[in-house]
């Protein structure tokens, strides 16, 4: 995006550098790495920085209302809802395409905002990474808010503990080892000092909730560092309802983050969003008639994980056919544009942001960055096994 940084990169890049880049990474926990990782980071120039701040501002001004908790009531299904919510999503991902605007500057629009957690630990250590291998030049950052690599650690660190010891946190998910981000939680467990977990074998007790440690020791479990996607765990007829835990019981224990952030903070929050970034949305139960320029639109269903049920050349055959239209959005395509030249052609981009939000914070504070490089005809990583640099990568953002 940065003409004469991207030249130089490009021209100083080598399969052997990158070789050696993937390795290191795939060395660190004995571990490979189950998804692409580009060839490059993302550099991002100051004026999109800026651009990507404001809809930050216009998109938490909707998240800081008085009322958000009743205004949100009804996207949290109630067959899924989990007792003890507590004030604030403690984490908060925000994804942008990089696109252009009539005058043929870059500028973002949302795609998506998320209440559950991301890759905090690994893309750290991504960018870390990037840096060690590759030629990143000086006054760009991955970090925010005058963050450093070690204050990003702590807050990280700080957010998953909750102050409490690290025996009595766990990371939960559901197959832990089995999951493609697993690299993230090895990143965590790394830094933190806790145990990954999966949800099958947490142990309750009236209230109480015990995991058996690595000593083979019944530990009790005072805080969830939380990595279960809910759609994805009451799909699992083998676990879902047949569990000593099920997530929805009412039991002593804090989450990180507490699971009905992932329905407040959602594409349910779309239709509700007013900003220039943000593209026009609406609950198909809502529309009267179809759009007159449908093929302009994206049909996203509202709680899918990783572009799943999305359609992009949507039909009113497929409108019609829908029964469950209250679980369903009409969004506004947004046309990425290809941003980052490769020796090999024109690459899209999405850039998220991340954020922590403690409780007694009045708004969430950007910390760090994910960013994806896609030549497909979607961003995620299912969709450009084919092409080369593309995949999961690190921003650093001109300061």
């Amino acid at each position: 995006m940065i003409p004469e940084i991207r030249s130089r990169y490009n021209a100083e890049f080598s399969d052997e550098k990158y070789q050696a880049f993937l390795q290191e990474i795939d060395d660190l926990y004995g571990y490979k790495v189950l998804f692409r990782q580009a060839e490059t980071p993302i550099f991002v120039p100051r004026a999109l920085k800026e651009k990507i701040f404001q809809a930050n501002e216009d998109i938490i001004k909707t998240l800081t209302r008085e009322d958000f908790m009743a205004f949100t009531h009804g996207a949290v299904p109630e067959h899924f809802r989990v007792p003890n919510e507590n004030k604030h999503s403690l984490w908060l991902a925000i994804d942008y395409a990089v696109c252009r605007d009539a005058d043929g500057e870059l500028e973002p629009q949302l795609i998506e905002l998320q209440g559950i957690t991301s890759l905090y630990c690994y893309q750290a250590m991504l960018a870390q990474m990037y840096r060690k291998h590759f030629n990143v030049p000086e006054g760009f950052s991955f970090y925010f808010n005058g963050l450093n690599a070690d204050t990003y650690n702590e807050a990280v660190k700080d957010a998953i503990l909750g102050g409490h010891n690290p025996e009595n946190v766990v990371l939960l998910e559901i197959e832990p080892e089995k999951q493609k981000t697993a690299i993230d939680f090895y990143c965590a467990c790394a830094l933190t000092g806790i145990e990954m977990v999966c949800i099958s074998n947490i142990i309750r007790e009236g209230r109480s909730l015990f995991y058996v440690n690595r000593n083979g020791e019944k530990t009790p479990i005072k805080r969830f560092y939380n990595r279960v996607i809910f759609d994805e765990f009451a799909q699992r007829e083998d676990m879902y309802g047949k569990l000593s835990f099920n997530m929805i019981e009412d039991v002593d224990v804090e989450w990180a983050c507490h699971p009905n952030w992932y329905f407040r903070i959602s594409k349910w929050l779309l239709p509700h969003l007013s900003s220039k970034y943000v593209p026009q949305s609406y609950f198909l139960n809502d529309l009267a008639d179809y759009p007159a320029d449908l093929e302009n639109y994206v049909l996203k269903p509202l709680y899918s994980f990783a572009g799943m049920g999305v359609i992009i050349d949507v039909k009113r055959e497929d409108l019609d056919a829908i029964t469950d239209r209250e679980n369903y959005l009409l969004q506004r395509k947004v046309e990425y544009t290809g941003a980052i030249d490769s020796p090999t052609g024109p690459v899209k981009c999405e850039l998220r942001m991340l954020f922590i939000w403690h409780d007694d914070e009045e708004k969430p504070r950007l910390v760090g960055n994910l960013g994806r490089m896609s030549k497909g005809k979607m961003i995620g990583v299912r969709y450009n096994s084919a092409f080369d640099w593309v995949g999961g990568t690190s921003a650093f953002f001109e300061e």
